[in-house]
């Protein structure tokens, strides 16, 4: 299982959603007393040292990463069938893309409100989570022909 490369590109795609959950998406600080922060899971407001958290409906793209995470997991755990590895590797394609997008949606609506704002390093996670599952998708794609080609030779 661990020594195959598609392994370590789904085990970087779990690692990327878990650490899109924990790190900033998005940051506004116009002062030291007042910021703006969005995560995977929430939204916070502070200001004046008062902080104000909404989590709906935010909290989709924290469902969204979890989920594709989970369907890394299992795809590994599957590493025997490979036409169910790429099945799910696609259905993860997909997770992943509502992630992005609605990453993308509340980003560009809160700059917008606030006028700026810088990226965080949980914007790049997303993206890097799909380059590690589309390559760990040609992989196993790879895998697949490789193992029917040589049956097609006995």
């Amino acid at each position: 299982m661990w020594q195959r490369i598609q392994t370590v590109f789904l085990v970087v795609v779990i690692i990327s959603m878990v650490g899109l959950i924990f790190m900033p998406i998005w940051v506004f600080q116009p002062d030291t007393e007042n910021s703006h922060m969005l995560f995977a899971l929430h939204y916070t407001e502070k200001a004046n040292g008062v902080a104000n958290t909404l989590y709906m409906p935010y909290a989709i793209t924290a469902m969204l990463a979890m989920a594709a995470a989970a369907i890394a997991f299992i795809s590994i755990r599957k590493f025997k069938n490979r036409v169910l590895q790429m099945k799910l590797g696609a259905l993860n394609s997909l997770l992943m893309l509502g992630a992005m997008v609605s990453i993308v949606v509340f980003v560009m609506d809160l700059a917008k409100s606030h006028n700026g704002g810088q990226y965080g390093s949980g914007f790049w996670m997303i993206a890097m989570g799909v380059a590690a599952n589309f390559l760990a998708n040609r992989f196993i794609r790879r895998d697949e022909k490789l193992v029917r080609d040589s049956e097609r030779l006995r």
